[in-house]
């Protein structure tokens, strides 16, 4: 693809390209031999933060470049995500930065912020990811020949220093609503949680219980269901001795109210388990027969995601090979591989049937069990923040083993109750999601605006002259 030729520049303006004014003159550095000397770094995991690491030369695994104050560093990785940086002066160190940045020492003639938001510009971001190279996803790369015919409109530096002001103070007032509209989703991210707090703990239906004191207790319930499952079981597997599920080490678990009892997953589900991931050959991407759902398909909402990224088998493998791991509506998924851990979506009358990968654990109700109050109880820190401490952790990965899926300690109410905290939580939340969606909606409205700000700006239409 060429690049954007078609540039409407103003007078006294000049185009030229990003290659005529980037300096090939950096030099690489092997920090693992100065092993006791600090440097900051800038790589590209820190750009988020923008915040370089100060770290020791013994700790950095792999090859540097030399940079110094004022280069502007253009990530050539994955270049869907736009990544342009100015080293900046956070310490006294020396200054690196990882290969992954195509760098553009300081030139006379051109401010280093001038230029850095001129390559934050989506059209940037999109002609670089039309022309990469590499074996695909994260390894695609730009190669900085690439750039070398990019035009740049070059200003003088006087007008590129009126222009960055202007960007940065409206960049100012998009950040501060930006960071008002994260406050709003932290605020109510914390409600969501202090009320499955309260639903789990039974004090949001405290006033209910009071009104309603002659309901039948959960324990009665919970006979019930554990009679359905042995029964279930037995006639499924005659003449074999049952075995009962585990009951909850109570203990160390809080007091319940009054008509409530403490039971297992176990003893409230039909068999719990994950799913299998079939060969390449069989997985079919966009479209298919039966739907093979994956972690990034859950969500923490308890809403599931299907249609993201949908990926299929053949019914007949979904039927054979993957017949012990097949769900359907009111099944209850949650992710045991993160981080992060605590996903928890249930399956929609919408979707009839689906399949699950070995990183996703099903639960599957018994008897007249809520499905809803028990996704509600594992949305909960309270519940199921008791198996994530226990996860085991191997190489940054946590894991959850079906034993603990099975041993998680449920809070289970009376049926009736079951419903009135639906009921509550229902419309808690209905407030809630619409004001989360409003904040979404904005904050990706904050991003256009900053997008038009950058267009304008390299129009010559954001300053008076």
């Amino acid at each position: 693809m060429n690049a954007k030729k078609d540039n409407v520049l103003l007078e006294g303006w000049d185009l030229t390209t990003l290659g005529n004014i980037r300096q090939k003159c950096s030099s690489g550095i092997v920090p693992n031999k100065s092993p006791d000397q600090y440097f900051e770094l800038y790589s590209v995991p820190s750009f988020e933060k923008q915040s370089p690491e100060i770290i020791l030369g013994k700790e950095i695994g792999s090859n540097k470049q030399i940079v110094k104050e004022g280069t502007v560093l253009l990530c050539k990785i994955n270049p869907r995500i736009n990544r342009a940086w100015v080293v900046g002066s956070h310490s006294k160190y020396q200054k690196i930065a990882s290969t992954e940045w195509i760098p553009f020492s300081p030139v006379k003639g051109v401010n280093p912020k001038y230029l850095c938001y001129y390559l934050r510009q989506n059209e940037i971001r999109d002609f670089l990811s039309a022309n990469v190279s590499g074996v695909g996803g994260s390894l695609m790369r730009v190669r900085p020949a690439v750039i070398e015919d990019y035009p740049f409109p070059l200003i003088p530096i006087d007008q590129q220093k009126l222009i960055v002001a202007e960007i940065e103070k409206q960049f100012s007032r998009l950040d501060e609503a930006v960071a008002a509209l994260k406050k709003i989703q932290a605020n109510l991210k914390r409600y969501k949680a202090s009320v499955l707090k309260a639903a789990v703990e039974g004090k949001l239906t405290e006033q209910w219980r009071k009104e309603h004191p002659d309901v039948e207790p959960a324990s009665e319930l919970l006979k019930r269901i554990l009679a359905e499952r042995r029964k279930k079981w037995e006639d499924k597997n005659p003449g074999k001795k049952y075995k009962e599920p585990s009951t909850p080490d109570t203990s160390k678990l809080p007091e319940l109210p009054k008509g409530w009892v403490w039971a297992t997953a176990e003893q409230l589900c039909d068999f719990i388990t994950k799913g299998t991931t079939p060969s390449k050959t069989k997985l079919f991407e966009g479209a298919g027969e039966v739907q093979f759902l994956k972690v990034y398909n859950l969500t923490f909402t308890g809403q599931l995601n299907y249609k993201y990224k949908s990926a299929y088998v053949s019914r007949e493998t979904h039927e054979e090979e993957l017949a012990r791991s097949r769900v359907f509506p009111g099944d209850i998924l949650i992710n045991i591989v993160g981080p992060p851990l605590g996903q928890v979506s249930i399956v929609p009358e919408a979707l009839p049937e689906a399949n699950i990968n070995q990183a996703i654990a099903r639960f599957r109700m018994l008897g007249e069990m809520s499905g809803r109050y028990f996704a509600i109880a594992l949305m909960s820190k309270e519940i199921m923040g008791w198996a994530i401490k226990r996860a085991k952790t191997t190489a940054g990965q946590a894991n959850l083993t079906l034993e603990l899926c099975r041993a998680l300690p449920v809070p289970l109410p009376p049926l009736s109750e079951q419903k009135n905290i639906i009921e509550e939580i229902e419309q808690c939340f209905s407030v809630t999601e619409e004001t989360e969606d409003m904040s979404v909606t904005n904050i990706k409205r904050a991003e256009r605006l900053r997008q038009a700000i950058l267009k304008k700006a390299f129009q010559g239409r954001l300053t008076k002259r």
